[in-house]
């Protein structure tokens, strides 16, 4: 038995000897660099569904904010007014003139800037998960002015029934929703009603998804990185809100030369002419006329459509059993 405890030790002890001798590398490993996480591939409609349904929050505020661009005569000047106003002469239900056609904007629209935006910034941005700010804005200013091609009609259609009810009665044109008016357009005035304005509107879709969108990824990643936030509900109201203002402000002189582009009816005016025109009747202050009342429906609606958003992809990579981190 003694002999037999002994051996056991001089045996297992000489192969251990001589395989570190032999493999010295072995018992020191190179170091293996962590694989990267797999990259999320969302449905394509998110960014639509999401939008849609910020839209049926904001329609009111974004109501308001095309009747105070448009106002002419002894209309109220200010965002309350114009709010008692409507409600006045239309009733509650007044507010919400034209949501057909904002949904269907939506749907279009939306669903084209953000599905393409997050397709082109998995297929070319970095592995590592963490594309550069100028990349965002390239993308983001890339697949905004595709969205506003594909909801320009929608978005004509949205203006023109947003509007419809402050018009004199012989100038309402009554469409009963947005499929509607699209087609009674394409009856009476021709395909290129579709494309009325859409040049002012691709850009103003362009700078508003390179502004909304590329300083929401960058300011979301900022607060997670540089603050105890994390990736929290909190973190992405804040991210929302801050890149609403950047929007904002971006937006507002293409808004106010798009809702008026649109509004018109025949051949209308050029975009220099009407550039010419308002700037000498009322000089820069057009560039930024019915900002307050744009942020008011802006801010209020990157917060809901990004919070949508998140909570449809916190609801997604819980069904398909994906883990937060």
């Amino acid at each position: 038995m003694v002999a037999s405890q002994e051996t056991v030790p001089v045996a297992a002890t000489a192969p251990t000897t001589t395989m570190t001798t032999d493999a010295a590398p072995a018992a020191k490993p190179k170091r293996q660099k962590k694989p990267l996480p797999k990259q999320i591939h969302y449905p394509f409609w998110f960014g639509g569904s999401a939008s849609s349904m910020a839209a049926c929050v904001t329609h009111p505020l974004d109501l308001v904010k095309v009747r105070l661009q448009l106002r002419s005569g002894d209309a109220p000047k200010s965002m309350i007014g114009t709010f008692g106003y409507v409600v006045r002469n239309e009733g509650l239900l007044g507010l919400y003139s034209g949501l057909s056609a904002s949904l269907l904007r939506q749907m279009t629209y939306s669903t084209v800037r953000f599905g393409v935006y997050e397709d082109l910034k998995q297929r070319y941005g970095p592995r590592d998960g963490k594309p550069s700010l100028p990349l965002l804005i390239g993308l983001s200013t890339f697949s905004g002015f595709l969205g506003g091609v594909s909801g320009n009609a929608a978005d004509v259609t949205n203006v023109r029934m947003q509007q419809d009810r402050a018009l004199p009665e012989a100038q309402r044109r009554h469409y009963r929703h947005g499929l509607d008016g699209m087609f009674r357009m394409l009856r009476h005035e021709g395909a290129a009603s579709w494309f009325r304005g859409v040049l002012p509107n691709s850009v103003r879709a362009a700078l508003m998804n390179a502004s909304q969108l590329a300083s929401y990824d960058t300011i979301k990643t900022a607060l997670i990185q540089h603050t105890p936030m994390g990736d929290t509900t909190t973190t992405h109201f804040a991210a929302s809100l801050m890149a609403g203002f950047v929007a904002t402000t971006v937006c507002s002189p293409v808004d106010v030369i798009k809702s008026r582009v649109m509004s018109a009816s025949g051949k209308g005016q050029s975009v220099v002419a009407l550039l010419r025109d308002i700037t000498a009747q009322e000089g820069v202050r057009w560039m930024f006329k019915g900002w307050v009342p744009s942020f008011l429906r802006l801010g209020p609606q990157t917060i809901c459509t990004f919070l949508f958003l998140e909570a449809h992809r916190s609801t997604y990579r819980r069904l398909m059993g994906i883990p937060d981190s």
